[in-house]
C-alpha cells in the first residue's frame, strides 16, 4: 500500500501494521513520518527499538537475528532499518524479501530510504516492501502546492496568512522544506496567534530558497519569466557552474524544437512527446511550453545557445548571465505577445 505524509495521521488512527517504508528527497518530511511512526508504536506497547545502519560492510544476518530476538524486559520492538543509499545490493535484496515473508504481528520494521530511481523501485525488494507493507513517500512540495502547505503548517500553530502573503512566503523557501518549518516557527514566536499581515512575514522571513538548474528550467517551460529571473539570480549568487545552467536550459529548448516539429509534421503531440522521452511531471510543463513554441522559435533559441556556449568557452566576449538571462526570459515570454 502506498500513502503520502498527509494521509499518514489517519492511517496510525486505525492501528499500526507490522511494515513500515519511507523513502524520498524531502528530508523534513521523512523525519516527521518516522518520528509519528515510532510514537505511534511506544503508545501501542512497542517499548523495544533496535537501530540498524545497512551501510558499507553491514551484515544482513543481523536483520533477521534482531526480528528473531526479543528482550526479557519487552514482547513487542521495533526493528529500525536504515539504508542511506537506499541500494541494499544483493545479499540485503535477498534478506529484505525473506524479512517480508516472516513478518511478526509484534515487531513493528521501520525502514527509512532516501529517493528511488525507476530501477529501484521496480525491484523485487521493493515489490515485496510494497506489497506486505505500507510505503510512504516523503516528495519534495512543488512551488504551486507550496503555499496550502506553508498555510497548512501555519494553521497548526493558530496563525493565518492571506494568498499574496503565502505565495510570497513560498517563493523565499522554495526547494528548502526544512528552512521553511523553521521559518513558520520563528513567525509563531514573534506575532501572536491569529492573522499575521504581509508586512510582518516580509520583515521576519530570510530568504532561504535553495535552487538548482532543473527548476531554472522548469520556470523557462512554465513561461514564468519572473520566476526564472529569481531562480538565475539565485543561482549566480551561490556560484553555480553557466556551463551547468547553459546545458539544463538548452536541453528543454532542444526538446521543445524536436516536439513542435513533429507536432507540425504530423499532429500527434502524444507521440511525438514519447519519441523525444518526456514524460512524468516534465510532460506537462513541455505539453503547455509547445504550444507557445513553434519551430521557428525553438531554431533561433538553439542559436542563441550556440552564441553563448562561446561565451561560456571564452571564444567570444560578453556577459554570459546576461545572455541567460536575455535567453530565459525570451523563451519564458514566447507567443504570449
Amino acid at each position: 500500500m502506498r500513502i503520502s505524509t498527509e494521509d499518514l495521521s489517519h492511517h496510525l488512527s486505525k492501528g499500526l501494521g507490522s511494515l513500515y517504508v519511507i523513502h524520498g528527497e524531502a528530508l523534513l518530511l521523512a523525519i516527521e513520518a518516522a518520528d509519528a511512526i515510532r510514537a505511534a508504536a511506544r503508545e501501542a506497547g512497542y517499548s523495544e527499538r533496535e537501530v540498524l545502519i545497512a551501510e558499507q560492510g553491514f551484515k544482513w544476518a543481523e536483520l533477521c537475528n534482531s526480528a528473531q530476538s526479543m528482550s526479557l524486559f519487552s514482547s513487542r520492538k521495533v526493528i529500525d532499518l536504515r539504508i542511506p543509499s537506499g541500494k541494499p545490493g544483493v545479499e540485503g535484496a535477498q534478506a529484505l524479501q525473506e524479512h517480508c515473508e516472516a513478518l511478526d504481528p509484534d515487531t513493528l520494521t521501520l525502514i527509512s530510504l532516501p529517493r528511488l530511481d525507476g530501477t529501484a523501485m521496480k525491484s523485487k525488494w521493493f515489490t515485496a516492501l510494497e506489497q506486505h507493507g505500507t510505503v510512504i513517500g516523503a516528495d519534495e512540495v512543488l512551488l504551486a502546492a507550496l503555499p496550502a502547505w506553508i498555510a497548512a503548517r501555519m494553521k497548526r500553530q493558530g496563525q493565518s496568512a492571506d494568498a499574496d502573503t503565502l505565495s510570497f512566503l513560498a517563493q523565499r523557501v522554495e526547494g528548502n522544506l526544512l528552512a521553511a518549518f523553521q521559518e513558520i516557527q520563528k513567525l509563531a514566536l514573534l506575532f501572536p496567534v491569529g492573522p499575521l499581515s504581509f508586512d510582518q512575514v516580509k520583515d521576519s522571513v530570510m530568504d532561504v530558497a535553495r535552487y538548482d538548474v532543473f527548476k531554472l528550467s522548469e520556470a523557462m517551460l512554465a513561461g514564468d519569466a519572473e520566476r526564472y529571473v529569481r531562480i538565475l539570480e539565485g543561482l549566480r549568487a551561490e556560484g553555480t557552474a553557466t556551463v551547468l545552467i547553459l546545458w539544463a536550459v538548452a536541453e528543454d529548448i532542444r526538446t521543445l524544437a524536436k516536439v513542435s516539429r513533429a507536432v507540425q509534421q504530423n499532429g500527434n503531440l502524444s507521440g511525438a512527446l514519447r519519441d523525444a522521452r518526456v514524460w512524468g511531471i516534465r510532460q506537462k510543463l513541455v505539453e503547455r511550453a509547445v504550444r507557445r513554441f513553434t519551430p521557428f522559435f525553438a531554431e533561433r533559441a538553439l542559436r542563441q545557445a550556440a552564441q553563448i556556449d562561446k561565451l561560456v568557452k571564452g571564444l567570444r566576449q560578453g556577459d554570459v548571465w546576461d545572455e541567460l538571462l536575455q535567453l530565459g526570459v525570451r523563451c519564458a515570454r514566447a507567443g504570449t505577445r
